[in-house]
């Protein structure tokens, strides 16, 4: 196991996709608590401003890139500057993704495929090149990625209708064991953390804007209530870290039961 008991990812080097602001802010945040030195990624300008707030809470080292992870050129410059302002990356948590509610006949091609382009291809694209780095270093130490999945790639959760969204999750649920079974041989573990109704930052703007949905949501969550982004930190640190050795290829669900009844 790496780093101490209460620091287990000290040492090492960890990427966030659309970890500018939300739960990929709030997975950075335990990640640094961990120990790690963080790299942001994200398309939003304000990237850099997220990776200095963190750097100066968590006394760590942190790099704020802009990025397009649908795109190979730009993912693979990312990973030049992470390497070139903090080490190759160690781990990786790929929580960039967007949402597009509207019902399947009025779903038009080019929203399905922007969905699917962001939440799938960009989750490949990216671990692909984390993987083909942490290969080429061949440092010997074990890598981990983490990708953000939903309980949304088990259950049609309603009453919005999003089918774009759940197909793409399912399919990250679906990547994360292929590419563990693929590259468990190069000592990188592959996971994922299928969270529920989180309130971060976005889902509050929407439940101020949709309340009787939002009420909904809460309704049919057993334990009556949404998610905290600080709960999802130990789950991830764990999935992250040594601590999960035989822990690959998963997709954890942490929803408040909601999958569950």
């Amino acid at each position: 196991m790496s780093g101490t008991t209460t620091e287990p990812l000290l040492g090492r080097v960890a990427v966030v996709t659309g970890g500018a602001r939300g739960l990929g802010y709030a997975m950075a945040e335990a990640l640094a608590g961990a120990g790690a030195d963080l790299a942001l990624l994200d398309r939003l300008d304000t990237v850099r401003v997220a990776a200095d707030t963190l750097a100066s809470t968590s006394g760590r080292r942190c790099l704020g890139v802009n990025v397009d992870v649908t795109s190979e050129a730009s993912i693979g410059s990312a990973f030049d500057l992470v390497a070139e302002g903090l080490g190759v990356a160690d781990v990786l948590v790929n929580s960039a993704g967007i949402t597009m509610g509207s019902p399947l006949l009025e779903t038009a091609p080019e929203e399905w495929r922007r969905v699917l382009d962001v939440n799938v291809t960009g989750t490949f694209v990216t671990s692909r090149e984390f993987a083909r780095r942490h290969i080429r270093a061949a440092r010997g130490n074990a890598a981990s990625v983490v990708n953000v999945s939903s309980m949304s790639a088990f259950a049609v959760n309603i009453p919005q209708t999003q089918a774009a969204y759940n197909t793409s999750k399912a399919a990250v649920s679906m990547l994360t064991k292929s590419a563990a079974i693929e590259w468990w041989p190069h000592g990188i573990r592959v996971n994922a953390i299928a969270p529920g109704y989180f309130a971060s930052d976005m889902t509050r703007d929407f439940v101020a804007d949709n309340p009787e949905m939002a009420a909904e949501w809460v309704r049919r969550i057993p334990v009556g209530r949404m998610g905290e982004p600080d709960e999802l930190g130990d789950l991830l640190v764990y999935l992250a870290s040594e601590r999960s050795s035989y822990v690959v290829g998963q997709s954890i669900l942490i929803d408040g039961g909601y999958t569950s009844v």
